[in-house]
């Protein structure tokens, strides 16, 4: 009987340890949505961004995505960005979809403008560029060094 409980406060101590780690790798993974005020951004293309998608600038987390929508009379990705009180943009930033590596996930990167009005909540950043296609990018670049049988 004494050895059941044993093998029970064992696996309490065990359940207690890995909660413990949960909660610690979640608090560390800074994975919430950045509070603060709402922006938008329309881009051509959005492939890979999701809601929950980080906002950086300078490689520091400032936002995040937190809606997606489609315009249905231009047909552009709409997507709504939260961005953290501290950070103010100046009204002529650029915002791209970028990757973090080869295959890595893919995030909005933003770049200050040097205007002296700020953006202000709800307002749209107009410069955008939307993400780019590997696989595309690959075949370009394959068909255009292959032979096409031109003149030497």
């Amino acid at each position: 009987m004494s050895g059941n409980l044993v093998e029970t406060l064992i696996g309490a101590v065990v359940l207690v340890v890995a909660g413990f780690f949960l909660y610690f790798s979640y608090d560390k993974a800074d994975v919430g949505a950045v509070e603060g005020y709402s922006l938008t951004a329309k881009f051509d293309k959005v492939d890979g961004v999701k809601v929950g998608s980080d906002v950086m600038l300078a490689g520091i987390k400032v936002g995040t995505v937190t809606d997606q929508d489609l315009d249905a009379e231009e047909y552009l990705a709409v997507l709504k960005i939260s961005m953290s009180q501290k950070v103010k943009l100046p009204d002529d930033s650029a915002i791209k979809i970028a990757s973090d590596g080869l295959l890595g996930g893919k995030y909005l990167s933003i770049d200050p403008g040097g205007s002296e009005d700020y953006l202000e909540a709800d307002d749209e950043i107009r410069f955008t560029q939307g993400a780019v296609d590997l696989t595309e990018l690959i075949g370009k670049a394959i068909y255009s060094t292959g032979s096409g049988g031109g003149k030497k």
